[in-house]
C-alpha cells in the first residue's frame, strides 16, 4: 500500500508508464480525469516521483493587487517627505487614487520605510477635552544642530495645541531676553489671541524651582521677568513637572519633524540663509495635513486658507 499521495500517484501511473495499459482504457477505472493522469505523467517524466508532490493552489496574482505604478508614488512621497500611511493616503486622494492607511501601511513596512525599535504605547482611557484656540500654546527651544562659524543657534517654537499652528524664530542664545523677545514677537504675528503658554523649567522661563529657594524673602520671591510679562499681559503661564517633556508633547514632536525633514536634509552657510529656509519650512508645516486635525492644515483650522504667516 502506498504511504504518501506521492506513491499513490506513481502507483496510477506506472502501469501506463510500463505501457501496459493505455492513457484512455487507465481512465475507464480510475476516478481521474484523462487530464489529471497527463499531467502526472508529465511531471514523473521532468522530476520523478518528487515531482508528483502535491503543490499549492494559492493563486499568484491577485486581481484586487494595488497596481505597481500606485506602489511606487507611494514609495516615492514616502521617501521624500517620510509621511505617516494616513497623511499619505491624504496625498494620493488628491491625485485621484483612492487606497486604504493600511495597505499603504502593508506597503511601506515591506519595503522597510517604517520606523525601527518603536516601544508600544500604553495607552490609557480618558476624557478628552478639546481645547480652543489661544488657548494653551506650548512654547519650547531646539538647538540648531549645525554650527555657523563655531557658533550655536537656537530654534524657538511655540505651536497651538487647538490648530497645530506654529511659530518659529533663531536665536543665538537662550536667555530670559530672547524668550520675552520671542513671546512679543508671537503675540504680534498670531492670529488667534493668546490665553496661556506652556513651558519646561528651563531656566530663560522660569526661576520658580531655582530663583524661588534662594530669595531672601521666599514669602515674596521676585518674579522672573517672563512672568512678569504674562502678568502684564493677562496670559496664564504654566509649568510642566520636572524631568516630563511628554507633557509638552506637541511641541516635543514637532522638534523631530524639524529634525527629520529640515535639519537632516539641509545644509546651511549663513545666519541669513539658515532664517531664510526657516521661515519656508514653517511656511510649509504650516499648510501640512495634520493627522490630530482630520486632514486639515493649521491654517485650514484657523480659517487662513494657504497663507504666508511666518515672519
Amino acid at each position: 500500500m502506498p504511504n504518501n499521495i506521492k506513491e499513490e500517484r506513481l502507483r496510477w501511473i506506472q502501469s501506463i508508464l510500463d505501457k501496459e495499459i493505455t492513457i484512455k482504457n487507465m481512465t475507464k477505472i480510475c476516478p481521474f480525469s484523462e487530464r489529471t493522469i497527463k499531467y502526472w505523467l508529465s511531471r514523473y517524466r521532468k522530476g520523478g516521483i518528487e515531482a508528483l508532490e502535491p503543490q499549492s493552489r494559492r493563486p499568484k496574482t491577485n486581481s484586487k493587487e494595488t497596481s505597481i505604478h500606485v506602489k511606487e508614488e507611494i514609495i516615492r512621497i514616502r521617501k521624500q517627505n517620510k509621511l505617516c500611511a494616513v497623511k499619505l493616503s491624504w496625498k494620493l486622494e488628491q491625485q485621484g487614487i483612492d487606497i486604504h492607511p493600511r495597505t499603504i501601511g502593508k506597503i511601506i513596512k515591506k519595503e522597510g520605510l517604517t520606523r525601527k525599535y518603536r516601544t508600544k504605547k500604553i495607552q490609557y482611557k480618558y476624557i478628552k477635552i478639546l481645547p480652543r484656540i489661544g488657548d494653551m500654546v506650548e512654547i519650547d527651544i531646539k538647538y540648531v544642530p549645525q554650527r555657523l562659524g563655531d557658533k550655536r543657534y537656537y530654534q524657538f517654537t511655540a505651536i497651538d495645541c487647538a490648530t497645530r499652528w506654529r511659530y518659529l524664530k533663531i536665536y543665538d542664545d537662550i536667555s530670559s531676553t530672547s524668550a520675552i523677545r520671542f513671546l512679543k514677537k508671537l503675540i504680534d504675528i498670531a492670529p488667534f489671541t493668546i490665553k496661556a503658554i506652556k513651558t519646561d523649567n528651563g531656566t530663560c522661563f522660569t526661576n520658580r524651582y531655582t530663583g524661588y529657594l534662594k530669595s531672601r524673602d521666599p514669602l515674596n520671591p521676585k518674579l522672573h521677568s517672563l512672568d512678569v510679562l504674562c502678568n502684564e499681559l493677562d496670559i496664564e503661564h504654566y509649568l510642566i513637572d520636572p524631568g516630563k517633556p511628554a507633557q509638552n508633547g506637541k511641541v516635543e514632536r514637532s522638534h523631530r519633524s524639524d529634525q527629520e525633514s529640515f535639519y537632516d536634509s539641509l545644509i546651511f552657510k549663513t545666519e541669513e540663509e539658515l532664517k531664510y529656509k526657516l521661515k519656508l519650512w514653517n511656511m510649509y508645516y504650516n499648510n501640512l495635513e495634520h493627522c490630530s486635525l482630520n486632514g486639515k492644515t493649521p491654517n485650514q483650522a484657523l480659517g487662513l486658507g494657504v497663507q504666508n504667516v511666518c515672519a
